[in-house]
């Protein structure tokens, strides 16, 4: 797996070798910013925009926010198979101090309570086998931490059944391969 575009486009990112992570596919990436950069539904400005990349995994999605020229990321893993790799693959990419990881659980009551940003973009790519979404999203609203043209962006399997809280709506839903994306409001 490479960076597809932007300052780092190409270089490659280091993947685990178990298989409890499942890292974001290049076409199913390169599809989500494709539409963040040309939906007419999507209405932010990418280059300053903070991003906040829930089960961050190896960094893929927030690695590709940096390379593109993002303000800010946030990662957010506690898996510790993963971790280190996700390190690893900040630290390849030199001189860069517009992000932080946190370490923490992330169905906690307090995980979102001190993230001190209004995110832009917020991404979820949760275990498929994870069965707390519907709170983990009203969690999100009622922490305030949605900019308010922010959009929550949800990666699943596309014959997943999803309950979504009833203050999302939809704006873009794409299938890619076994991966279902979903463009919330």
């Amino acid at each position: 797996m490479r960076i597809i575009s932007g300052n780092f486009k190409g270089k490659k990112i280091l993947q685990p070798k178990d298989n409890f992570t499942r890292p974001l596919k290049d076409l199913t990436k390169e599809s989500i910013f494709n539409l963040i950069n040309h939906s007419k539904k999507i209405n932010l400005d990418f280059k300053n925009s903070i991003v906040l990349d829930l089960f961050s995994g190896v960094g893929s999605f927030g690695i590709e926010c940096l390379s593109r020229g993002v303000k800010y990321v946030v990662f957010y893993e506690n898996y510790n198979g993963v971790l280190p790799i996700l390190k690893k693959n900040l630290k390849f990419l030199k001189n860069l101090e517009n992000f932080k990881i946190i370490e923490n659980d992330i169905y906690a009551k307090s995980a979102f309570l001190n993230l001190g940003f209004k995110f832009n973009i917020i991404f979820l790519d949760p275990p498929y086998k994870d069965k707390n979404l519907e709170s983990l999203l009203s969690g999100l609203k009622d922490s305030n931490i949605i900019d308010q043209d922010g959009i929550v962006i949800l990666h699943r399997h596309k014959n997943e059944e999803i309950v979504l809280p009833k203050n999302y709506k939809i704006i873009e839903e794409r299938k890619y391969g076994i991966s279902k994306i979903l463009f919330m409001i």
